[in-house]
């Protein structure tokens, strides 16, 4: 059945279906794609994490890592870390980013 076909016999029933995507927060996007690897606490201390060698956030070079350096490596992946460019969105990759920086100073 089409769009159209649907909207109208949905219409002649009386039935509607709403169907709303809940918003996902940056701790939810973080723990489904990247807590994995990267660990809960960005310690990246999990199998997956030592694995894939990624890196703890915790690390001086990842702390001395600007924003925009962060944001190429999310977007564009790094050493065995994939490209999320495709996956999410400027703004998802930015609160990732934010994100990072919140698990680094709750780590101290």
């Amino acid at each position: 059945m089409n769009k159209r076909m649907f909207l109208f016999s949905s219409i002649l029933s009386g039935t509607f279906f709403v169907h709303t995507a809940l918003p996902q927060t940056p701790a939810d996007t973080y723990k489904a794609k990247c807590a994995m690897c990267h660990g809960a606490d960005g310690t990246a201390n999990t199998p997956a994490g030592k694995a894939m060698k990624a890196r703890d956030f915790h690390d001086p070079d990842v702390i001395k890592a600007t924003d925009t350096d962060l944001t190429v490596a999310i977007a564009k992946g790094k050493n065995k870390m994939p490209a999320y460019d495709t996956k999410f969105t400027t703004e998802q990759i930015k609160e990732l980013v934010a994100y990072v920086r919140d698990l680094q100073k709750a780590g101290k």
